[in-house]
């Protein structure tokens, strides 16, 4: 199995949401989804290459929106998938992944807590890392975050 081979899978269900499907070594591939499509992706990679694991989602403040980046980890392939998509900054909510890969579960926690990412469908949606008396709304991981308001 190679890199090719694991786009040409998740191009045949996500068809044109499916943005970029690149191989950058033959282990590795990068793949940009529209909004809400990652979880078809993630499922036609289940479907496809059995098991599948979550080792991060990390959130990037870009400025003009968020960047989510989905690394996984096909076994039967051993070949690394980071599947990427972005949240305009006027709608950030995505669907949850924890029915799809229960790991999931703390990863979407510490995006919500750090960037203000909506999980829609997480069953447990509340802060990780901050303290329970952190200002609401302010994110600490995004770019306009004025962090000197916490005394």
């Amino acid at each position: 199995m190679n890199g090719d081979e694991v786009v040409k899978a998740v191009r045949e269900v996500l068809g044109s949401s499916l943005l970029e499907g690149v191989t950058v070594k033959p282990n590795r591939v990068n793949m940009v989804v529209d909004k809400g499509a990652h979880r078809r992706a993630i499922e036609a990679l289940k479907s496809k290459f059995g098991e599948v694991h979550l080792f991060s989602i990390v959130g990037a403040d870009l400025k003009d929106r968020l960047e989510l980046t989905y690394n996984l980890w096909l076994y039967e392939a051993k070949i690394h998938v980071m599947l990427k998509t972005s949240l305009p900054l006027d709608g950030l909510e995505i669907e949850t992944i924890t029915d799809l890969i229960p790991g999931s579960t703390l990863y979407e926690r510490e995006v919500y807590e750090m960037l203000g990412v909506i999980f829609k469908g997480h069953p447990n949606l509340k802060r990780l890392f901050l303290p329970e008396d952190w200002p609401e709304g302010l994110w600490p991981l995004r770019k306009n975050a004025k962090l000197e308001e916490v005394a």
